[in-house]
């Protein structure tokens, strides 16, 4: 079944752009927004529910707007997306930014604790 879809898909820096908006704007969309609130009200903030509800539907509605650029309609072809957006994000900033955005998107924003006694040392305490 991969031996369908082969061939390497490659982006360059400014497709990349182009497909990770394309892939923000499908979360967006009506069905996909009542799929993800779904998801998230399943998962009430709880990181191991979150990838057990939140992840399989943001990872469908990636694929959904991916596989027209050449990736496999699979997890594989979602993580070869992401390697590839990682790679052109140290080059550019809007690269970053857009990746940011998408991770958002199914993310939980991360509030770490304090650990212990190490936590007082930290870089502001100057």
């Amino acid at each position: 079944m991969a031996s369908a879809s082969a061939q390497t898909a490659s982006l360059s820096a400014e497709q990349a752009k182009v497909v990770l908006a394309e892939v923000i704007q499908a979360f967006s969309a009506p069905e996909n927004a009542v799929r993800m609130d779904e998801a998230r009200d399943n998962a009430c903030n709880d990181m191991g529910k979150m990838l057990q509800f939140v992840l399989p539907v943001a990872t469908q509605i990636q694929q959904e707007v991916i596989k027209a650029y050449g990736f496999s309609c699979d997890g594989e072809g979602v993580l070869k997306f992401a390697r590839l957006v990682k790679s052109y994000e140290a080059q550019d900033p809007e690269i970053a930014s857009l990746s940011g955005k998408l991770k958002a998107l199914f993310l939980p924003p991360m509030t770490l604790p304090p650990h212990g006694p190490a936590s007082g040392g930290s870089v502001a305490a100057s």
